[in-house]
């Protein structure tokens, strides 16, 4: 599938989504597979009606709970979904859409994500919502998700946690991280029109708040709310086909991303034994790693090993930090970073094709640099200086062909 479009102008909840990618076309046993093989297929029942919003149809969500828990922790969760047999992208997706609510929960409570309790998200409901969203974007694979401010309502909601004002603040604290605008809720009726659950998964699966300019609609899926408004309370996601990408004139919000860093110091290792530890991280999926050597106690040189690695490979790091160093300890904290989209293609050059990576500029255009491993692969082939190959390389850009989708 080329793009996803999401249109929730009126809210947006877990519940309104996965219906809307029901009506997509995305098949019920995609959306339960990954409940079965969590373990969760006994504690629901799930069924998709036709229903209608001010006369415009869309399928509800209706789920049966024959789950009497209606609260579940972050460490039980993130069990779950650690051991449960689910394929890595997938189990990404997941991973990413809890943790930040954990995350933002922690935040407003001040507490550990760790030790956070969810209440409402984690009743199996709310499960089956994350879940089957997460399930209905892997199955389609778009290349990028597109949607526009969501309303968030005003007044008051009632939680587990008593009354609260609307936006709650666990949806201001999710919004906040990744700085995401909203519409104003100074005209908005009353009433939650935007869900911790339906902003958590907006947050974690769209690349931009921006529509393309240009595009058509291939085809559509309206998802219902359960809340009755003097407007159609829907979520709509539109199958379409972008155009005009390389324009110049579009905006690209640069993306955000939460990631973990852990670092260390060691003395008592030797220089071969630090790096093949080094070359390891980075063999394993870490982001990146850098490290220096430093001036430690007793005037021993030692080494500052740091990485940068996705979120839900921290417990991962931590085993190969104690099996394959001789630390006894790590420095670990979860930070943000905003990262420009970027993707690997090729060039046709008078050397033949070489790999060069291309980046999305936020206001539209693009830049490109040739792998280093290429330019110092020709130059040592042909003979000549890498800036000379650089040049030549350059020269050839307009004929660029992406080989895999942005990220």
């Amino acid at each position: 599938m080329d793009e996803i479009l999401i249109e929730c102008s009126p809210g947006v909840s877990g519940d309104m989504l996965l219906g809307a990618f029901y009506d997509l076309g995305v098949p019920k046993n995609v959306i339960e597979k990954p409940l079965c093989d969590l373990g969760l297929e006994n504690l629901y029942c799930l069924k998709f009606k036709e229903s209608n919003s001010c006369s415009i149809r869309g399928i509800k969500v209706d789920i049966e709970k024959f789950d009497q828990i209606t609260k579940r922790n972050w460490k039980s969760i993130k069990q779950l979904i650690s051991v449960g047999n689910l394929e890595n992208k997938l189990k990404t997706i997941i991973y990413k859409v809890f943790e930040s609510l954990a995350i933002a929960e922690g935040k407003v409570h001040g507490i550990n994500p760790e030790d956070v309790h969810f209440h409402e998200i984690g009743a199996i409901d709310s499960l089956v919502d994350i879940i089957g969203v997460c399930a209905a974007i892997n199955y389609l694979n778009p290349k990028k998700v597109y949607c526009n401010q969501p309303n968030l309502g005003k007044g008051f909601v009632q939680t587990e946690h008593g009354k609260l004002s609307i936006p709650s603040p666990a949806v201001i604290e999710l919004l906040s991280k990744k700085n995401i605008q909203v519409a104003s809720s100074f005209d908005s009726i009353e009433g939650e029109l935007s869900t911790p659950t339906g902003i958590a998964l907006i947050v974690n699966l769209v690349d931009s708040y921006h529509y393309p300019k240009k595009f058509s609609i291939e085809s559509y899926g309206v998802g219902i709310g359960t809340l009755k408004f003097p407007f159609p309370n829907l979520v709509r996601i539109s199958e379409v086909n972008s155009y005009n990408h390389n324009s110049g004139d579009q905006k690209v919000n640069p993306k955000c991303e939460e990631i973990s860093v852990q670092e260390a110091w060691i003395d008592d290792q030797t220089p071969e034994d630090v790096a093949n530890f080094v070359q390891k991280l980075r063999d394993k999926g870490a982001y990146d790693v850098s490290y220096r050597a430093i001036n430690m106690k007793k005037d021993r040189i030692g080494y500052s090993i740091q990485v940068i690695l996705p979120l839900e490979k921290k417990e991962y790091f931590r085993e190969l930090w104690f099996n394959h160093s001789s630390t006894i300890g790590i420095r670990e904290r979860n930070q943000s970073r905003w990262i420009l989209l970027r993707r690997i293609g090729e060039c046709s050059t008078s050397f033949g094709k070489i790999k060069v990576k291309q980046t999305l500029r936020p206001d539209g255009s693009f830049s490109f640099k040739a792998e280093n491993d290429e330019i110092l692969r020709l130059s040592l082939k042909h003979n000549k200086n890498t800036e000379e190959i650089r040049n030549i390389v350059n020269e050839s850009i307009s004929n660029f062909k992406p080989i895999e989708n942005w990220k």
